[in-house]
C-alpha cells in the first residue's frame, strides 16, 4: 500500500498555500525595492568602495544586523535545524559556543582590521594581506583559497534556498504544471535528467532572483536587505517557538516522548506494479510507503527520500532511497495523520534493505535522542562525542574570525563606539536564533515524523505545520522567508565576495591597475553574475547535508587566514614568508584530514580526526606555528612598512 501524500507541506490548504505565497512575494519585492534603491548610491560614489565595502559607513544596527545575517546563513535555517532533528538535544552543546562569537570574532579583530584597511585604502581581505606585508603572491593565494572554499559554500546555500521555495509552493498547482514542463525539456541533457524538475524549477526561480538583486545593487544593496532579513529571522523563529510549543504540549512532554524513540533504519526499497504501465509512473519524494507483515501489530511504515520512476513497461523498480520508522508511536501517528488522505494504489514494496544506525537503535543506547553524543548512523561512538564537542566549541568560537566574508564587514563600520556596541546587539541576536532553534526542532521530531528522508528541508516544513494547526495560512509565508532570508542574505553576500577578488584583486591590482570606473563596474556586474551562475549549476546535485559544507567551509577559511591575520595585524615582525607559508600549511592540514576521511570513512565530508579532534584544531594549531616559525628563521619586514602600520602619524 502507498499513501502518496508528498511532504508535509501537502497538509496546507490551497486557500492557506495562497495566502502564504502571498506574503513571501511581498517580502521579495521589497528586497528589490532595496536593491534599486541601493543602485541609485553607486551613481553618486566611487564605485569599488560602494559596490563591494558601503564607503565605510556603517552605523550600529545596520554593521550588526548585516554581520549577524552573513553569519547565520542556509545553515543555521536549514543545516543546523536538519542536525537537530536527526540528533535531538546534543545539538544545544554542539552550537553552544555561538553566543560567545561576536565577542570573539568582533573583538580580536575588528578595530585593528579596520585601521589597516583604512590606513591602506584596502577593499577586499586579500587587498589588507598584500599592501600589509606588501606581497602581490599573498594577494594572490588568498584570492583563490576565497574562490575556492566560497564557491562551495554558495552551492550550498543555493541548494537551501531551493528547498525552500520547494516548500512553500507545494500545493500550489501551477508549481506542479510548470514543473512537469521543466522536466519534459531538461529530460534529454545528462545534467538535469535525474533532478527533481520541481527542485531544479526552485533552484533556477531563487538563483536567478538573488544573483539579479544582488549584482544590480552591490553592498549596500546587501546591507540594507541583510538589516530587513536579519530583523525577519528573528521575528520568525520567536514566533515559531510558542507555536511549536503549543502544538507539542509543552517541553517536558516533547522531552518525555523523544525519550523513547528510536531512529530510523536507512537504506533502500524495492517497488513493484501489479500491471505493467503504458507511460511513466512517478513516485514523489517524501511519499509514505506501508508494507504488511504476518503477525505484526503494526505495518511496517516507510517514506522515499528521492523521486523515482517506473518507466513505461518496467513493473519493477530497484534502489528506491527510503527511511524506516521504528517507534510504534511514531508510526501510529503517521497512520492516524494519512487514514484521511489514503490513496489505494498497485504500487507495492517487493523488498526492503534495510540498515540500523551505529549509535542509539541498540537497547541499551535507548534515549539518545535526549542524552549526549546522540544518534549516528555511521559513528560508532555517537554524533558527539566529548572530543569532538570540545572541537565545536572552539571551531565556532575562533572560526568566525577567521572568514573573509566576517572580516569585509568589520572593514566597513564608522566608529570604535559603532563596534562595541554591535558586539553587544549580535550577542543578543544569536542567543535568540540559536537557543529557540533547538528547543522547536525537538519539538518537530515529535510533530513531524519521518522528516529524516528529506531533514534538510525540515525548517520550512515545519513553519507550514505550525501556521495549518493554528490557521493563519498568511503566516507561513513569513516563516519561511526567515530561513530563505538567511539563505539570500549569505549568498549575496558571498557573491561579492568572489567578484570582488576576481575584479579588484586580480584584475585592476595586477593585470590593468590603471582600468577606468566604467570598465571596472562593467567587469563586477560580469563576475557576480558569472559566479552566481555557476553556483547555481552546482547546486544541480549537491551534498545531502548542507550543514556538512558549511562545517567544512567554515573551518577551512579559519585554518587558511585566520593565523596570517592575526600575526599580520599585530606583530610588526610579521613578513611575508611567514604568513604566506601559514596560509598554505594551514590549507594543507586541514585539507588532508578531509582527504584521510574520504578513504578511511568512505566520505570526504566525514573528515578523519586525528586524536578524535576536528580538522580545524589541526589546520589552526599547524598554520600559527607556521607562521611563528618561518617568520623567525627569515628577514624582517621593511622598516618603513613597520612605520606605515604600528606608528601613530603626527597631525
Amino acid at each position: 500500500m502507498i499513501f502518496e501524500t508528498g511532504e508535509a507541506a501537502v497538509l496546507f490548504a490551497q486557500g492557506q498555500s495562497n495566502a502564504a505565497l502571498l506574503t513571501f512575494v511581498v517580502y521579495i519585492l521589497a528586497v528589490f525595492g532595496l536593491a534599486a534603491m541601493s543602485n541609485r548610491l553607486l551613481k553618486s560614489k566611487n564605485f569599488l568602495s560602494e559596490y563591494f565595502l558601503g564607503s565605510r559607513s556603517l552605523g550600529v544596527w545596520a554593521f550588526a544586523l548585516t554581520f549577524a545575517a552573513t553569519s547565520a546563513s542556509g545553515g543555521s535555517f536549514t543545516g543546523f535545524p536538519s542536525k537537530i532533528y536527526t540528533h535531538g538535544w546534543v545539538l544545544a552543546l554542539w552550537i553552544g559556543s555561538y553566543m560567545v562569537v561576536p565577542l570573539v570574532t568582533m573583538a580580536l579583530l575588528g578595530k585593528r582590521i579596520n585601521q589597516v584597511a583604512r590606513i591602506s585604502e584596502a577593499i577586499t581581505v586579500p587587498d589588507v594581506l598584500r599592501d600589509r606585508l606588501h606581497s602581490t603572491a599573498i594577494g594572490l593565494v588568498a584570492v583563490t583559497l576565497i574562490v575556492f572554499f566560497m564557491s562551495f559554500n554558495l552551492v550550498a546555500q543555493f541548494k537551501a534556498g531551493s528547498l525552500i521555495l520547494k516548500t512553500l509552493l507545494d500545493d500550489v498547482g501551477m508549481f506542479h504544471q510548470t514543473a512537469v514542463v521543466l522536466g519534459g525539456w531538461t529530460s534529454g541533457v545528462e545534467m538535469f535528467s535525474a533532478v527533481d524538475p520541481e527542485y531544479l524549477l526552485c533552484l533556477f526561480t531563487f538563483g536567478i532572483a538573488v544573483i539579479v538583486y544582488t549584482t544590480y545593487g552591490g553592498f549596500h544593496a546587501v546591507v540594507w536587505t541583510d538589516v530587513m532579513q536579519g530583523i525577519v529571522m528573528v521575528v520568525g523563529v520567536l514566533i515559531m517557538l510558542p507555536l511549536a510549543l503549543y502544538a507539542v504540549g509543552g517541553m517536558e512532554n516533547a522531552t518525555r516522548q523523544m525519550a523513547e524513540m528510536t531512529p530510523p533504519n536507512k537504506g533502500t526499497v524495492t517497488l513493484a506494479l501489479d500491471g505493467v504501465p503504458t507511460e511513466d509512473r512517478h513516485v514523489r519524494s517524501g511519499t509514505w510507503l506501508t508494507l504488511e507483515t504476518d503477525g505484526a501489530p503494526l505495518p511496517k511504515l516507510y517514506r522515499t527520500s528521492k523521486p523515482a520512476t517506473f518507466k513505461a513497461g518496467t513493473q519493477s523498480l530497484e534502489g528506491v532511497e527510503a527511511i524506516e520508522l521504528t517507534t510504534a508511536a511514531d508510526i501510529e501517528k503517521v497512520l492516524k495523520d494519512l487514514a484521511d488522505k489514503q490513496r489505494e494504489s498497485n504500487i507495492r514494496v517487493a523488498h526492503a534493505d534495510m540498515n540500523p544506525y551505529e549509535y542509539g537503535s541498540k537497547p541499551e543506547q535507548a534515549g539518545s535522542f535526549v542524552t549526549a553524543p546522540g544518534p549516528s548512523a555511521k559513528g560508532v561512538d555517537g554524533f558527539l562525542p566529548l572530543s569532538l564537542s570540545i572541537s565545536f566549541f572552539f571551531m565556532w568560537a575562533i572560526s568566525g574570525s577567521g572568514q573573509p566574508s566576517s572580516m569585509v564587514r568589520l572593514m566597513a563600520f564608522n566608529s570604535s563606539k559603532t563596534l562595541t556596541r554591535s558586539i553587544f546587539t549580535v550577542a543578543l541576536y544569536y542567543s535568540a536564533i540559536y537557543f529557540p532553534l533547538v528547543m522547536i526542532f525537538c519539538c518537530a521530531r515529535v510533530l513531524m515524523p519521518g522528516m529524516e528522508a528529506e531533514s534538510d528541508r525540515i525548517m520550512p516544513a515545519m513553519a507550514v505545520f505550525l501556521t495549518e494547526n493554528v490557521g493563519i495560512g498568511w503566516l507561513a509565508g513569513l516563516l519561511v522567508a526567515a530561513p530563505f532570508a538567511a539563505v539570500m542574505s549569505t549568498v549575496d553576500s558571498f557573491l561579492l565576495m568572489i567578484s570582488s577578488a576576481l575584479v579588484r584583486d586580480i584584475y585592476q591590482r595586477n593585470i590593468n591597475p590603471q582600468a577606468q570606473e566604467k570598465t571596472v563596474k562593467l567587469l563586477s556586474y560580469f563576475f557576480t553574475f558569472l559566479v552566481g551562475t555557476g553556483a547555481m549549476l552546482g547546486a544541480v546535485n549537491p551534498a545531502t547535508f548542507l550543514q556538512d559544507i558549511i562545517v567544512y567551509t567554515g573551518s577551512g577559511l579559519a585554518s587558511c587566514f585566520l593565523a596570517p591575520m592575526v600575526f599580520a595585524l599585530y606583530w610588526p615582525r610579521a613578513n611575508r614568508q611567514g604568513c604566506l607559508a601559514g596560509m598554505l600549511a594551514g590549507y594543507g592540514a586541514h585539507l588532508s584530514m578531509y582527504v584521510a576521511g574520504h578513504f578511511a570513512n568512505g566520505s570526504f565530508f566525514e573528515p578523519y580526526r586525528l586524536m578524535d579532534f576536528d580538522p580545524i584544531i589541526i589546520g589552526l594549531f599547524v598554520s600559527f606555528a607556521t607562521v611563528y616559525i618561518v617568520t623567525r628563521i627569515t628577514p624582517p619586514p621593511p622598516e618603513e612598512l613597520v612605520r606605515k602600520y604600528f606608528y601613530k602619524r603626527s597631525r
